[in-house]
């Protein structure tokens, strides 16, 4: 028995170590498995399960006409400000072009055309989420060298055989537009080339290529300097109306509609107004 009790209880001194030990003890129990990660350098905390890696972005893509180029650009800036991480990526071009890519499956998220006849293409190929919505409206103009030298006055003179004139495609709303005027007019022009984008017939007139092109009024602000543009009342025959509209395969539908809401509110309006498209 006197044995069993010194094992147990041999004097205070024992009993005060015994006690420290088990305190001890606990502290490291409790400040233990369950202690946080250590924070990674620099004082950032871990990212949560589940939330994006940085840097990621959304991409958006849209189909234009070439005749956007300029106005769509400064639309982008507003745009991706506006929703952070959205990357908006274009791919201009002739109408008629883009809406060939589109029903051959190109991944595109929004389509802007410059008429409604290209549009057309991609709807009856049903393609197009919803009706496509008319947002501006554009009209030809003559892009000539700076100063007129040749003295082009009207669309008349188009027809004259000592000038080189480019037009588009007939195929593109540009060239369908100019073919509209000639048979409105009985005037035939004989072009010595015929571009796919209205934007190639405004880089030979500002080259020198060609002493005239017709193109978009748009196109003739969009390059100062560069050309002088001649109007003609002829024009009015062969007014283009643009539609744009999200398509059916996109990605991205809830970005791809407020794209298209910037474009057809007040603020996508004031840019394109101010690059010289009219209202629709």
């Amino acid at each position: 028995m006197s044995r069993r009790h010194r094992v147990a209880g041999s004097g205070p001194r024992r009993s005060g170590i015994a006690l420290a030990a088990a305190a001890a003890a606990v502290l490291v129990a409790g400040c233990g498995g369950g202690s946080p990660e250590p924070a990674p350098p620099g004082g950032a905390a871990a990212p949560s399960a589940g939330a994006p890696a940085p840097g990621t972005t959304t991409k958006l893509t849209v189909s234009a006409a070439a005749s956007l180029t300029t106005a769509f650009g400064r639309l982008q800036e507003q745009f991706e400000a506006a929703n952070p991480g959205v990357d908006v990526v274009f791919n201009y071009g002739g109408s008629s072009g883009l809406a060939q890519q589109i029903v051959n499956g190109a991944p595109v998220d929004v389509f802007a055309a410059a008429n409604t006849a290209t549009m057309d293409t991609v709807a009856k190929a049903g393609m197009v989420a919803g009706a496509p919505l008319t947002f501006v409206t554009n009209k030809l103009e003559i892009a000539v060298a700076p100063g007129n030298p040749k003295g082009i006055t009207g669309f008349k003179d188009l027809a004259r055989p000592d000038l080189k004139v480019v037009l588009c495609a007939r195929q593109v709303p540009c060239g369908a537009s100019e073919k509209t005027v000639e048979a409105a007019t009985s005037i035939t022009i004989k072009p010595v080339s015929e571009e796919s984008e209205v934007t190639s017939v405004l880089t030979k007139v500002e080259s020198g290529d060609a002493d005239a092109g017709v193109v978009y009024a748009t196109d003739v602000r969009s390059a100062p300097g560069k050309v002088d543009g001649v109007n003609f009342p002829e024009a009015d025959k062969a007014i283009n109306a643009y539609p744009i509209a999200v398509l059916k395969q996109s990605s991205q539908p809830s970005l791809a509609g407020k794209w298209v809401d910037l474009v057809r509110g007040p603020d996508g309006q004031k840019v394109l107004q101010a690059a010289g498209f009219g209202t629709p």
